[in-house]
């Protein structure tokens, strides 16, 4: 595929991703349902001409990430409340993954939410080709701690390759050390964590969202038909149960799973159970200075 066919593909899914971003963190408001701002982010993601490259994770206070509300999902937001919205949408395959924090009608954690947003923000007036990995997580350590709190360490940023969400390269909170330097025509997602908890997050119970890990016979027809359906419709990209077009899906993911061809994410909580927020852009290396792709209309 030609570069321009690429850039084109990128730019689609990222402003398609970035406006629906937008759409879900508008949402967000006391008594809202966190299942119905998935069905809209996504929703608009399909309804724009793109398909989702994950479930849209909705994920609150110290959870940090890989909560998607179920079909039966009564989870409403509450005064109070930090609210992680992060969505993907991809075309043929190339993907833009974004993310953004909202608190529930109040003002407490505002400087927490400032300090991800400006730790997204200072890496994208620098991140480009042969910007080695290392400073890239320093930047984010920086402005994070700089206003007092600490980024998530065990969380990272990644390299985005066609069908596959988190490819190659790494891209850390912290300065880990790796100089390895950003390559011309990677696509990379930069998302700083931020938190007032200790700065790590652990793995808790199972979530709703999983992915095909291995392609094998199962001697169950039907399932059969199920697994077949899921590997067309999402190939290797993450997904949920509400999403598959079967009322017994559940059952049938569980099955899968104990046959060990489809895994599920445990939700990331924070270790002290410390609050949360999270920004997200997706950028293209095409020139020395690399181009932001998860802008929506409104420049966001």
């Amino acid at each position: 595929m030609l570069e321009s066919e690429k850039s084109e593909k990128l730019r689609k899914a990222g402003m398609v991703s970035a406006n629906a971003r937008e759409r879900g963190m508008a949402m967000v408001k006391e008594g809202v349902k966190a299942l119905d701002v998935a069905e809209e982010v996504e929703g608009y993601i399909v309804s724009h001409g793109c398909k989702l490259a994950f479930p849209c994770n909705i994920s609150i206070n110290e959870i940090a990430a890989h909560y998607t509300p179920s079909i039966n999902d009564k989870t409403v937001f509450k005064t109070g409340d930090l609210v992680k919205i992060d969505c993907g949408a991809h075309l043929d395959g190339f993907v833009g993954d974004t993310a953004g924090t909202v608190e529930v009608g109040t003002n407490r954690f505002r400087e927490l939410i400032e300090s991800a947003k400006d730790a997204r923000d200072t890496v994208m007036e620098f991140i480009g080709e042969n910007c080695p990995i290392n400073e890239i997580g320093a930047a984010v350590d920086m402005t994070i701690s700089n206003k007092g709190y600490r980024p998530i360490k065990n969380l990272t940023g990644h390299q985005i390759e066609p069908y596959n969400l988190h490819a190659g390269l790494c891209i850390p909170n912290y300065d880990n050390g790796d100089t390895e330097k950003l390559r011309k025509n990677m696509v990379i997602a930069c998302e700083p964590f931020a938190t007032n908890g200790v700065g790590m997050v652990v793995g808790g119970r199972w979530g709703n969202i999983c992915r095909i890990i291995r392609d094998h016979p199962v001697d169950d027809p039907n399932l059969q038909a199920f697994f077949n359906d899921i590997k067309d419709k999402f190939k290797t990209f993450p997904f949920c149960a509400r999403l598959c077009d079967d009322n017994m899906a559940s059952q049938k993911i569980s099955k899968l799973i104990r046959h060990g061809l489809v895994s599920s994410y445990a939700l990331c909580v924070e270790q002290n159970k410390g609050y949360v927020a999270q920004f997200e852009h997706t950028i293209y290396i095409s020139e020395k200075k690399a181009e932001i792709i998860t802008l929506c209309d409104g420049g966001y």
